[in-house]
C-alpha cells in the first residue's frame, strides 16, 4: 500500500485539529505558556531545557504533543541571560565590598553562608526527612545568632565613636569568641575600620536585596505581560522570539521541523519519549479462522492497511456530537473529543544517519517509510496509528498508539496508551504568584527581599557556574559534529506533575475507553467483512476492556481481575466478584 488511509484535510496536515481558534495551535497553547513561565521560576527545569535542546544539538527533539518546544527554549535562553546578568552583579558587589570595607563585610558573609547552607541541607521538599531537618535547624539558628552579633557590631560602629567600636570589635573577634574562628583570617584587616566602612557594609545587603527584588519584579512582569493569556497567542510580538543569536535560530528551526513531524527518530531505550507515562498498554493475538457460513468461499486477504481503513472512520466519528435536539445545542458541545487528532507515524532509529539534518522529513521521505513499514512488521522501523486528545488547554494529553500486524495466519493488535499529566503546580500558579508580588506593598516586598539576601550570593555563584558549564560544553564537547542521537528527555515530561486532579483522571479514562472501544470495533468489522471468525477476538477484547489481564496457554485461558467469564476448550466456568477465574 502506498496511499495513506488517514484522509488529508484541505489546507492543513492530518495532525492539525479541525478548529480555527489560534490558541489551539501548539505554540499558543496553555501548556506552552505555562512551560515558558516555568523557565523563569525553576532554574533546574530551565537548565535541563537548555542542556537538551541547545547544548546537545546532536539530539533530535522529542515529539511535542500539544506544545512548542522551540518557544520554551527561547524563553529559557532569555531567562538565563537575565539571571546571569543579575548574578554577575551580585557577585561583583560582594567582591568589591571586601576592599571597600577593609574586610568588615566578612562579618555578614560568614552568617549568610551558614544560613544558605542550612537552606540547602533542608532542601525544597515540603516534608524533609529528620536527618536533614536536625542539622538544618542547628545551622539556621547558629547563623541567626551570628548575624545578630554582626548587626549589633555594625550598629555600634555606625552610631558610636571609633574607640568604642574598636573595643567591641576586639572583644567579638577574640579567638575564643563566637565569631573569632570564622573571621580570624580577616582579623588583621578589620582593625581601624571607621564609620564609612561600616556604612558601606550596611549598604551591601540592602543593595543585594534591591537587586534580588528587581530581578523578581522583572520576571514577574514577564509573566504578567508577554506570557499573559491575552498576549501569549501573538507569537510575533514575543520578545523572547526576537532576541536570539545565530545558533539559537538554527537549532530552533530544526526543532520546529522535528517536533511535529510524523517521522519519529527515537532512542532505543525510550521509543515513546515525549508521549508521557504508559497507561496500561496491552496487546493480544487471535487465529484468523474462516467463518463456517462462507459457502465454500475463501476469505478475502486481510493486510494491515485493510484493518486500519476500518478503524480510522470509527475513531474519527468520535468527533461528531450526538444528536441534542437542535443544531445550536449540538454546535455548543465542547467535548475535547471533537478536537481528536488522528495521524500515521513511523518510528525510525537514528542509527545510520550521518548527521541530524539527514533525517528524511520531506513528504516523499515519510511516504516511502510509511508504505514500507505498515506491512513489514519490522522490529526497529514501526508504523503506528497515533490518536491524540488534548484536554485542559493541552495540560492533559492522552495519546493512543495502535499497531496491527498479520503473520502466519495470526492477527496481532498492539495498543500503547500514554498520558501527559498537567505541568507542575509551581508553573500553574505563576500568574497568581506574579500578581501577588507586583501588587504587594513596598514593605512586604522589602521583607521578602531581605529574607532572600543570605542565599542570594550562593545562588549567584551557582548560576554563573552552571552558565559557564553550558558554554564550556558547547565549546569542547564536540556535539556539533557528533553522530545524531535520539531524544533522551522531553521538555513536556520534565515540566509535568506526577498527579492529576480527579476530574482530569476521569477525562483520561473516558478518552481511553472511547478510543479503545472504537479501535476494537474497527478490527472486528474488518475481520467480519473479510470472512473471518470474530468470537475469539470479541471475547478477549471484553476481558481487556474490563481491566483484566488475559493470559493464553496451551491448556486454556486464565484471566486475572473481577467479574470475569472464562472459556477454554474443555469446560466453561463463570465466576463473579472474585480475584481469579
Amino acid at each position: 500500500m502506498s496511499q495513506s488511509f488517514v484522509p488529508q484535510q484541505p489546507g492543513r496536515p492530518p495532525s492539525a485539529p479541525p478548529v480555527a481558534d489560534p490558541r489551539r495551535l501548539p505554540a499558543a497553547s496553555e501548556a506552552t505558556r505555562l512551560l515558558c513561565a516555568g523557565t523563569y521560576l525553576d532554574d533546574g527545569f530551565r537548565d535541563a531545557v537548555i542542556d537538551q535542546l541547545y547544548v546537545h544539538e546532536e539530539r533530535f527533539a522529542a515529539p511535542s504533543l500539544g506544545y512548542d518546544a522551540s518557544r520554551v527554549l527561547a524563553h529559557a535562553l532569555r531567562a538565563r541571560r537575565v539571571e546571569l546578568g543579575w548574578a554577575a552583579g551580585i557577585v561583583a558587589l560582594w567582591i568589591i565590598a571586601i576592599p571597600l570595607t577593609k574586610g568588615l563585610v566578612s562579618l555578614l558573609i560568614a552568617p549568610f553562608l551558614i544560613l544558605g547552607l542550612a537552606r540547602w541541607i533542608r532542601g525544597r521538599s515540603a516534608t524533609a526527612p529528620v536527618y536533614r531537618l536536625v542539622p538544618a535547624f542547628v545551622l539556621r539558628w547558629y547563623g541567626r545568632l551570628t548575624l545578630l552579633q554582626s548587626a549589633l557590631l555594625l550598629f555600634v560602629l555606625v552610631s558610636g565613636d571609633d574607640e568604642s567600636g574598636g573595643d567591641l570589635l576586639e572583644e567579638l573577634l577574640d579567638p575564643d569568641g563566637v565569631l573569632g574562628f570564622m573571621v580570624g583570617l580577616a582579623a588583621q584587616e578589620l582593625w581601624g575600620v571607621g564609620k564609612l566602612e561600616a556604612w558601606i557594609t550596611v549598604a551591601v545587603p540592602l543593595l543585594v536585596a534591591w537587586a534580588v527584588a528587581t530581578q523578581r519584579g522583572q520576571f514577574a512582569r514577564a509573566l504578567t505581560r508577554e506570557l499573559s493569556r491575552e498576549r501569549f497567542p501573538d507569537q510575533r510580538s514575543d520578545p523572547a522570539e526576537q532576541a536570539e543569536g545565530a545558533r539559537s535560530r538554527r537549532l530552533r528551526d530544526r526543532i520546529r521541523v522535528e517536533q511535529h513531524a510524523r517521522l519519529v527518530l527515537y532512542d532505543e531505550d525510550r521509543p515513546f519519549c515525549g508521549a508521557g507515562e504508559p497507561y496500561e498498554p496491552w496487546s493480544l493475538s487471535v487465529e484468523l479462522r474462516p467463518r463456517k457460513n462462507l459457502d465454500g468461499k475463501a476469505p478475502e486477504p486481510l493486510d494491515n492497511s485493510a484493518i486500519m481503513r476500518h478503524v480510522v472512520p470509527l475513531v474519527e466519528a468520535l468527533r461528531t456530537p450526538s444528536p441534542h435536539g437542535s443544531p445550536q445545542i449540538q454546535a455548543a458541545v465542547r467535548d475535547r473529543l471533537r478536537e481528536l487528532e488522528i495521524d500515521e507515524v513511523v518510528f525510525l532509529p537514528v542509527d545510520g544517519l550521518p548527521d541530524r539534518t539527514a533525517a528524511p522529513y520531506t513528504p516523499e521521505g515519510f511516504e516511502a517509510h510509511r508504505s514500507g513499514a505498515i506491512e513489514e512488521g519490522g522490529e526497529t522501523r514501526r508504523h503506528f496509528l497515533r490518536i491524540r486528545v488534548g484536554g485542559w488547554g493541552e495540560e492533559i494529553v492522552t495519546t493512543v498508539f495502535v499497531r496491527v500486524h498479520t503473520q502466519g495466519g495470526m492477527l496481532m493488535l498492539e495498543v500503547a496508551p500514554h498520558v501527559l499529566r498537567p505541568v507542575k503546580p509551581l508553573y500553574r500558579y505563576a500568574d497568581r504568584n506574579a500578581h501577588r508580588f507586583l501588587h504587594n506593598h513596598h514593605f512586604g516586598r522589602a521583607v521578602w527581599a531581605l529574607g532572600e539576601v543570605p542565599r542570594s550570593g550562593g545562588q549567584a555563584v551557582a548560576t554563573l557556574w552552571r552558565g559557564l558549564g553550558h558554554v564550556w560544553r558547547v565549546l569542547t564537547a564536540g556535539n556539533a559534529n557528533a553522530l545524531p542521537e535520539g531524544p533522551l528527555v522531553s521538555v513536556r515530561e520534565l515540566g509535568s506533575d506526577d498527579e492529576a486532579s480527579l476530574f482530569q483522571e476521569m477525562d483520561v479514562s473516558r478518552y481511553l475507553k472511547s478510543i479503545q472501544d472504537r479501535v476494537a470495533n474497527g478490527v472486528t468489522v474488518a475481520l467480519r467483512q473479510a470472512g473471518y471468525e470474530t468470537a475469539e477476538f470479541e471475547q478477549k477484547i471484553v476481558h481487556v476492556a474490563e481491566g483484566g489481564t488475559f493470559i493464553e496457554n496451551t491448556k486454556g485461558n486464565v484471566t486475572l481481575g473481577n467479574n470475569n467469564t472464562v472459556t477454554n476448550k474443555t469446560f466453561t466456568t463463570s465466576k463473579t466478584g472474585g480475584d481469579r477465574g
